[in-house]
């Protein structure tokens, strides 16, 4: 059985872990410099690539956790990327 409340926590987690690589992403953005830039462009990529993976868990069936999953799965790689470079 899935718990009542998991679709809520799954996604305020992802919530606080988004907050969190945001402001790792504007940290970064803002030393400027040509690193800004590949950032920037990285951050478009990794977006599109993002939601084409959460429209395929869905248009093949997939519950809306396991979309969530694979957005927190993606943001918490980028945590830990901009945490090692800062």
């Amino acid at each position: 059985m899935i718990p009542p409340f998991s679709s809520a926590s799954n996604l305020m987690l992802l919530a606080v872990e988004s907050q969190q690589a945001a402001q790792l992403r504007l940290y970064h953005l803002g030393l400027g410099g040509s690193a800004a830039i590949d950032e920037s462009v990285l951050m478009v990529r990794e977006k599109l690539d993002a939601f084409g993976a959460a429209a395929g868990v869905m248009m093949s069936g997939g519950s809306f956790d396991d979309m969530i999953d694979g957005y927190r799965a993606i943001v918490q790689a980028n945590v830990r990327r901009l945490s090692r470079e800062s």
